[in-house]
């Protein structure tokens, strides 16, 4: 049950300490507020932070395509005109101009979609969402019309249904373990490639050498992840811009200098031939051409530090010319010396021009690198505040941005898998066959979610949902198969590595379902909190106490519990809860809801701190602090609301008696914050109930528990000292 009051102003105030509601809404953030000249300046920075990665896919895309090199000339005519229109297919069309605009308030990614899809629908599995929670202001958006027949259709299929809940979150997080898989193999490729160029110089060095010299660059690389991208971002978008003016130099040299009729590839009839000339070949090969969209999710996944517009521009304008002359003149090279195709790219460079390409390929590849960690980083900080992945420390590593992010944990583990990769394949043929798995993974899971947003929400016309479906999932499914078929040839690897994830980030967020469920099939009635406060053995200590639980509704059950180890109760008593919502931020002074618990006298509350998937949450003097004065405004604002009338003398009598019991009650919290905080958090051990299946035993008993002994405690994550925590130990049987 959700109770309203209404002030004389208007003012509405909800209570859902024992109900759930939720009102849908979302801000749609197309970029378009920004002036041309911010526009453009957040153009030219996103060239660095979104495009190392695309860019830097001329080093390998001939040699992975042609790995048993080149047998007819026109076959460079149907591989240029097939990544000349993937670019504009997928990158292009799909991504600039339709999915950068289904951002959830500004921000990207596959977990961006699903928390905007899970405002229009309640598909989360923890029920706590609220009423108040659509009061936030960049919460608030239009609910689907009515009228749309459709979307009300789809919106209570998704809300219906265990399996479609299921569904959508399963692949949400395989789309996070693939993000993870790309961040891993990203910075593998893109630096072996790229020292690979050196043996053009120094032709004696061993395969073996350049991998070791490749290894020694990404420890550097994986050391330097804790100062953050902030500190060294502003060198990006210059030295990415000087790489895009070489390669696009050097492409129109090579269609000067070697076989400028490589532009009718732009006939896409040289698709179809090449594919009834070569039949499987061609289809195998396929799995090297979609490398030249790698790091495209890196668009919509940093969409947030940038707006639609600066994408966009950056996109057409600088990144499509730049690597499509690159690819053009690399074909035009190819045509008069073939074999050369194993090393295409340090090949096709004119001699003076060798040693400024290979220095700033170096620092291109570290760049691509670095744009995939920081998304990955970024998108797994939303997993985790979504409660979808076990707690690890995250560290917040700009103040200007807040979703900079570096994660040490997850930093050692991508650090030794790449280094591994790069070890134990040695070339970037067998990394390839890797990477086109990820990359092209995401981008189906991507097209699924937007299809269900424009069922939902956006609410398009069934011709144009179709349309998107079919073109975009058919060229996906094409490329996939192609990949597939080289499962056995490193293919392999990302499932192996998705697989492990997905299990860790499912275990966790299916135990934490239960959890909450126990919990919420428990809560403490109101009539027994007053029994429990009621009795003779317990008494009120002095200070302010906060007891933590996940629950937003109602009183946990560890509070008897307390009362039983410790028969007292401090004097003021505030029932805990931390809350992320489906959005990406939640402004501070919207951050807390309080309601009273019990009669004024027991000076109880139930708060409600609400935070968004990249806010941070307060360092403990500050939290407390603020925590505080919100409490002070609320019992301020309840008088106000309790004592309104039609302004007689009665009335003007009662609004002075609350008013002043007001002012007292907020002197009374001042002496006891004085007197100290203490945080209460119930230590629960979860254990497989009896009679469960041995596969949840293992699930529950083993796997969580592990996870929860072994990574970040709960205080840690709360930012809560030591020396101010009382911890319950209870049991929980799920």
């Amino acid at each position: 049950m959700s109770i309203e009051m209404e002030a004389p102003d208007g003012l509405v105030r909800r209570d859902s300490l024992y109900g759930e509601a939720e009102k849908v809404s979302v801000d749609k953030h197309h970029g378009s507020g920004a002036s041309w000249s911010q526009t453009l300046h957040l153009a030219f920075q996103s060239i660095g932070v979104v495009y190392g990665d695309v860019g830097t896919s001329p080093l390998y895309v001939y040699s992975s395509t042609f790995p048993d090199g080149i047998k007819h000339q026109d076959d460079l005519l149907g591989v240029l005109s097939l990544i000349l229109y993937t670019l504009i297919l997928l990158p292009m069309l799909k991504y600039v101009f339709i999915v950068l605009y289904a951002n959830d308030n500004g921000d990207g990614g596959t977990f961006a979609l699903y928390s905007l899809i899970s405002r229009y629908a309640k598909i989360r599995m923890i029920p706590n969402q609220q009423a108040e929670d659509a009061a936030v202001s960049n919460y608030s958006i239009e609910e689907p019309n009515s009228q749309m027949l459709r979307a009300q259709w789809v919106k209570q299929k998704l809300e219906s249904s265990s399996s479609a809940k299921i569904a959508l979150f399963t692949v949400t997080i395989l789309g996070t373990a693939m993000v993870m898989g790309d961040g891993t193999l990203t910075p593998a490729i893109s630096v072996l490639s790229a020292v690979s160029g050196i043996r053009e110089k120094a032709p004696h060095l061993t395969q073996s050498q350049v991998v070791w010299i490749s290894v020694g660059i990404l420890f550097l690389l994986f050391s330097v992840q804790r100062f953050g991208t902030d500190k060294v971002g502003y060198s990006f978008a210059p030295i990415i811009s000087v790489w895009f003016v070489l390669i696009a130099a050097i492409g129109v040299y090579n269609l000067a200098a070697h076989d400028y009729t490589v532009l009718r590839a732009l006939n896409p009839k040289y698709i179809v031939d090449y594919f009834e000339r070569n039949g499987k070949e061609a289809w195998v090969s396929l799995g090297g051409v979609v490398l030249c969209i790698t790091g495209t999710e890196a668009m919509f996944a940093d969409l947030g530090h940038f707006n639609i517009r600066a994408i966009q521009l950056s996109f057409t304008c600088i990144l499509f010319p730049s690597v499509a002359l690159c690819y053009m003149g690399q074909a035009s090279y190819l045509r008069k010396f073939p074999d050369n195709v194993g090393d295409t790219f340090y090949k096709s460079i004119p001699a003076a021009m060798f040693w400024p390409t290979f220095i700033v390929a170096i620092l291109a590849a570290i760049i691509a690198s670095q744009a995939m960690l920081s998304g990955a980083f970024a998108i797994l900080s939303k997993a985790l505040s979504l409660g979808c992945f076990p707690r690890v420390e995250v560290v917040h590593t700009s103040n200007k941005y807040a979703g900079q992010v570096y994660i040490p944990e997850i930093n050692f583990l991508i650090g030794a898998a790449s280094i591994v990769v790069t070890i134990a394949f040695q070339t970037t043929t067998n990394i390839g066959n890797a990477y086109g798995i990820c990359v092209v993974t995401v981008f189906s899971i991507t097209t699924h979610l937007m299809t269900v947003v424009m069922l939902l929400i956006w609410k398009k016309h069934m011709a144009f949902i179709a349309a998107f479906y079919v073109v975009f999932g058919l060229a996906e499914f094409l490329y996939l198969s192609s990949i597939l078929a080289k499962f056995v040839e490193g293919g392999y690897l990302p499932f192996c590595f998705s697989l492990v994830l997905m299990a860790l980030m499912a275990t966790w967020h299916y135990v934490r379902v239960k959890h909450y469920w126990y919990e919420l099939d428990r809560v403490v009635p109101a009539t027994q909190l007053t029994e429990l406060l009621g009795r003779r053995d317990v008494g009120r200590v002095p200070g302010v106490g906060l007891l933590y639980s996940d629950l937003v509704q109602g009183i946990p059950p560890v509070f008897p519990r307390l009362v039983d180890k410790i028969p007292s109760v401090h004097a003021v008593f505030v029932f805990m809860s931390v809350k992320n919502l489906p959005i990406p931020r939640v402004p501070p002074p919207e951050r807390f809801i309080f309601r009273r618990v019990g009669p004024a006298e027991h000076r109880m509350f139930r708060c409600v701190a609400r935070y968004g998937y990249t806010d941070q949450i307060e360092g403990t003097k500050e939290f407390s602090a603020f925590l505080l004065e919100r409490l002070k405004m609320f019992v301020q604002e309840e008088a106000a609301f309790s004592c309104h009338g039609d302004g007689d003398d009665d009335d003007n009598a009662r609004r002075w008696e609350a008013q002043a019991a007001a002012e007292e009650e907020k002197r009374f919290i001042d002496a006891e914050a004085e007197r100290g905080v203490v945080y209460l958090m119930g230590e629960a051990n979860v254990a497989a109930a009896p009679g469960s299946s041995l596969m949840k035993k293992i699930v529950v008993n083993y796997v969580y528990t592990f996870l929860s002994k072994n990574l970040r405690e709960s205080h840690k994550a709360l930012s809560i000292p030591k020396d101010q925590l009382l911890k319950i130990g209870i049991t929980y049987e799920i």
